[in-house]
Formats: structure tokens, sequence, C-alpha cells
């Protein structure tokens, strides 16, 4: 299958990519970035570097024909473009709402008149905290959480209007990374304060790797069951 990384030098889709690399049942992944996607480092041994392919974009929001036949016969996207609840207190809301928003209904609509496969799976990378319900008021960060929580909404509702697409959301607590000990730390307090468990990226790459290859199990894809996903496609009890 030909995949779709998008925010492919951000620090969840490089995990992706190098995953990705190691899979058989994926035979190419489109690399979509604003710069030059490098090969990641420290491939698992069998991997095959020439499977990937750096895409370069202007804007997430907007496409070149040339990038678009780069989707051609894609089956599958994995959308990990945003700005994060901490970066995003230093930006206007309405750049914020740009990237994480107007940006992912761009990015699926061209995937989807580039001539993706049918069905082609679209997992939207969002996070925990976002809320859908858009007559609640969150906690944290009300505003961008809702717009969080209001993007996934369009993005389902696309798929169905579209046809031949299946989307589905992963939510994520906070992502920790091996070795990172402050990362560490945070996803333990976080936890402790909220009630939201962290996962790893290696796990987080792992279980929506693992749902664009195999089919969405449910929406949306809570962090309980991404931890529980990939300990199983890892064969972890």
């Amino acid at each position: 299958m030909k995949l779709i990384i998008s925010g492919a030098t951000g620090f969840v889709a490089k995990e992706v990519i190098r995953q990705s690399l190691s899979r058989s049942e994926i035979t190419s992944v489109v690399a979509l970035a604003r710069k030059p996607v490098p090969v990641p480092e420290k491939l698992a041994d069998g991997a095959e570097p020439s499977k990937l392919k750096s895409v370069i974009v202007e804007d997430y929001d907007r496409y070149s024909e040339e990038a678009k036949k780069e989707f051609a016969g894609a089956a599958a996207c994995i959308w990990t473009v945003a700005i994060t609840p901490t970066k995003s207190r230093t930006y206007d809301f309405e750049e914020v709402k740009r990237v994480c928003q107007t940006s992912t209904i761009a990015g699926l609509r061209a995937m989807h008149e580039a001539g993706a496969t049918k069905p082609f799976r679209f997992l939207y990378m969002s996070g925990a905290a976002a809320e859908r319900d858009q007559t609640k008021i969150p906690r944290f960060q009300p505003e961008y959480s809702l717009m969080r929580g209001e993007t996934e909404n369009m993005v389902l509702a696309l798929a169905t209007e579209l046809g031949g697409v299946e989307a589905s959301v992963a939510k994520p607590g906070y992502i920790t990374a091996p070795g990172q000990i402050l990362r560490s730390i945070t996803g333990t307090m976080i936890q402790l304060a909220a009630g939201i468990p962290s996962i790893s990226v290696v796990d987080l790459a792992t279980a929506m790797l693992d749902q664009v290859v195999n089919g969405f199990e449910k929406d949306p894809l809570m962090p309980e069951d991404l931890i529980r996903i990939a300990k199983s496609a890892s064969g972890q009890s």
C-alpha cells in the first residue's frame, strides 16, 4: 500500500516514517512536508529506505499539481500537522486554526481529488483533550480544544460527503520519547492531574500504522485504545 504521512519532519511523523520503512505491507511512503524529508536514523534491520518519497509543499492548505500526482493511488494517510497546545499560545488564534483545521480539510480534499484508492483511510491525529461537543466549555485551553474537536467533526463529515473514504481520529495523551526523561516526568504529572495516560511516540506510531494497514476498529481512538493496540501489534501481553 501507498501511505501518505503529513507533517513528515515532525516529532511523531518521523517515528511513523521510521516504522513504515520496515513494514512489508507498505510499499511506498509519501512524506509530505515544507522542506526535504531525510531517511530517519536508526532504521531496523530489513528496512527499505528506497520506499521513501519526499514531497515538498509550500504549505499544507494548498497543493500543486505535482504534489497531487504523488497522492494518486494512495491507500491511506496519517495526518499529523498541527500546532501543539503549548505552542499555540504564541500564535494568533486564526493562524492556529488555519494550520490545525483549514489545512487538514484541504489536505483530505486534495488527496481524494488526486485519485486515492477506495477505500482511502484517513487517520487524523488530534489529542485527548479535544472536545467534539461544541456546547461544552473544556477546562484546558477551551478555544483551542473546541477548535480541535470541531476539526475532528469536520474530518468525519467530509469523509462521508466524499464517499470511499474511511476516517478515524487518534486522540493520544501526552507523548513521551525513549531516553527523554523530562517528557516522561511531564507525562506522569499529566496522568496524575488529569487521569489521561501518556504514550510513547514508538507505541503511538505502531498503533496508528496498525489501524491504517488493517482497518479502523473504532472512532475515536482514545489513549487507552492506542496503548492497547500498540501492545497487541508489537506482541506485548
